[in-house]
């Protein structure tokens, strides 16, 4: 059985020898970088099917590594690192990021989160029919139902929710989502946002009579739609 190969582009040997440990005992094979420019050659050597980035490299900054990456490759990325500002975040994940986590970090949270990419880089989101926990989209007749009762929502609604599938299990921030449903012009209105999600998950909560979990708010950031309650 072939492991999961994970490459880490961090320069502080410490995170670097956490992380091959934690992850080659969790079953990863792991690679190391602690340049940019090393990181983007060990990628292109050993395709490793996601890859742990830090913002601040000796010789390229992460969102730098991050766009090379980005100009032929879709392998999944999540950026480790200790800056935590909503600026930051938002950088990383309209750069190209599937996600974001700061440093002092759990490991367990880690771990879920490459979960996530993985699963997201096997998902293809032209399936007609796409599934989380108790949540199921019917994307070719545009229903929605949870726990096999279909849910009624508006057209926005629905718009807002297949924005989040498309992207599910990683945060989309407040522009992306912005973008996709209302236009370029409308990138600014977050409190579009807050209003719509909020109705979702009224539904989604009557609907399982109880809070459903399934959509989390990033503060700052976005939204992200869980693929599984349990990360």
């Amino acid at each position: 059985m072939t492991l999961p190969k994970i490459l880490v582009i961090d320069d502080e040997p410490s995170i670097s020898k956490l992380l091959k440990h934690s992850l080659t005992s969790n079953g990863f094979e792991v690679f190391e970088a602690a340049t940019g420019n090393e990181g983007i050659q060990r990628m292109i050597e050993k395709r490793p099917d996601l890859i742990i980035l830090d913002f601040g490299l000796p010789d390229l900054t992460g969102l730098e590594v991050l766009h090379k990456i980005r100009e032929w490759s879709k392998t999944p990325v999540i950026f480790l690192t200790v800056r935590d500002s909503d600026e930051d975040k938002v950088a990383a994940l309209d750069g190209g990021a599937d996600d974001y986590l700061t440093k002092p970090f759990s490991v367990p949270e880690l771990l879920a989160r490459i979960r996530v990419g993985l699963r997201h880089s096997q998902l293809s989101e032209d399936l007609p029919l796409f599934t989380a926990g108790p949540l199921e989209i019917d994307r070719s007749g545009h229903l929605v139902r949870i726990n096999g009762r279909e849910v009624k929502l508006t057209s926005t609604e629905y718009l807002l929710l297949a924005v989040l599938a498309k992207h599910a299990g990683k945060v989309v921030p407040h522009r992306t989502i912005l973008n996709d449903v209302w236009g370029p012009n409308s990138v600014e209105h977050n409190h579009y946002l807050r209003v719509y999600f909020g109705q979702i998950r009224k539904k989604f909560d009557a609907a399982l009579e109880g809070s459903s979990e399934l959509i989390t708010t990033e503060s700052g950031v976005g939204y992200r739609l869980k693929t599984n309650l349990s990360d």
